[in-house]
């Protein structure tokens, strides 16, 4: 079977949104009977139904962070729900990029924190989280700077992928460039990790114990012009899909490692901007939100849902709504879609 990626492309028209006046809908968790579940930037999580009938569920915590903030500030102050993974028990994790915790919350909104240090010191920018199918739960810190965009910076790799086991982090792997999503394989002999000011996908082949034996890149070293990788996900066939959050591109890494880009949205000069920025270590607030636009700005993730995993939902940090098409391929089932949940 020929890799159905290859003669792939997207028709924009074609491209359909489902939710409403989301805020930061980041990433984007599917249930099998079509229900939704959008990280939001108010405190919790948006559940969307097929019928498209949308509720806000927000953590219900002692501590509340209220009242209006600027753009640049709700991305710097207080609660701030960023990936999200199903419990066996259909309970909803959360790394939570603005309180720095890794968090497990009901559907009904009760929230508590799991973890919030690493070695008795901070664990820094909580960004995902992931469950396998032997039910450990895998995390990843982008930088244990406070204010992540003086980490973004090509020269810095104190980044880590950690394990939650016994009620606390351990550091599996260490020395990432802004650490972001993770994803097993198929048979999870690999974790591949996205490396954002890297500009890379690096991959850990893991022992039956979780433990890293090897680890590469895979793919190009540089995904090439305003490569900052967020979110991956893989299809049924073993093509890893992704996105480059400020420029805003969609593509694909096939099982080879050869890459193509699906879509590309970014403002070039505004790309170019940005990298001079980073490269200068100047990044601001107004040459990094100058960027993001198109149909999904700021794209941050993708997602497979639908009945038949062929459903491509991409979720973003500056939209309002979740884009989504056809993909030409199912995706690769995550574990809680064989648990029901």
């Amino acid at each position: 079977m020929s890799n159905p990626i290859l003669d792939f492309g997207i028709d924009n028209p074609s491209v359909q949104f489902v939710g409403h006046g989301l805020q930061r809908p980041e990433c984007i968790l599917a249930e099998k009977d079509g229900t939704l579940w959008s990280a939001d930037a108010r405190g919790g999580v948006v559940r969307i139904t097929p019928r498209g009938d949308q509720q806000i569920i927000t953590q219900k915590r002692s501590e509340k962070f209220e009242g209006a903030r600027s753009e640049a500030s709700r991305y710097l102050e207080g609660t701030l729900p960023n990936g999200l993974a199903f419990a066996r028990n259909g309970d909803i994790l959360i790394s939570n990029f603005g309180t720095d915790c890794l968090e497990i919350m009901s559907r009904d909104g009760d929230s508590r924190v799991l973890a919030d240090s690493i070695d008795g010191e901070p664990a820094g920018k909580v960004n995902f989280v992931l469950r396998d199918s032997r039910d450990r739960i895998w995390i990843t810190v982008s930088t244990r700077i406070k204010n992540w965009m003086h980490a973004l910076r090509t020269d810095l790799a104190d980044g880590y992928l950690a394990r939650y086991e016994n009620r606390r982090f351990r550091i599996v792997a260490d020395g990432f460039h802004f650490t972001n999503e993770i994803r097993f394989d198929a048979k999870e002999e690999f974790l591949y990790v996205v490396e954002t000011t890297g500009g890379c996908i690096t991959r850990l082949r893991m022992d039956e114990n979780g433990n890293v034996t090897t680890r590469e890149v895979f793919g190009p070293r540089s995904l090439g012009k305003g490569a900052w990788p967020d979110g991956i996900a893989f299809d049924s066939y073993g093509n890893l899909w992704g996105t480059m959050v400020y420029s805003d591109k969609l593509f694909v890494l096939t099982p080879q490692g050869d890459l193509r880009i699906l879509l590309d949205e970014g403002d070039p000069q505004k790309v170019e901007s940005l990298e001079k920025a980073i490269a200068k270590h100047e990044v601001n607030h107004d040459v990094l939100f100058a960027t993001g636009q198109g149909i999904a700005p700021w794209m941050a993730s993708v997602t497979f849902g639908g009945p038949d995993l062929r459903t491509a939902y991409i979720g973003s940090l500056k939209g309002s709504r979740i884009p989504y098409f056809r993909a030409p391929v199912p995706g690769l089932p995550m574990v809680h879609w064989e648990e029901g949940a």
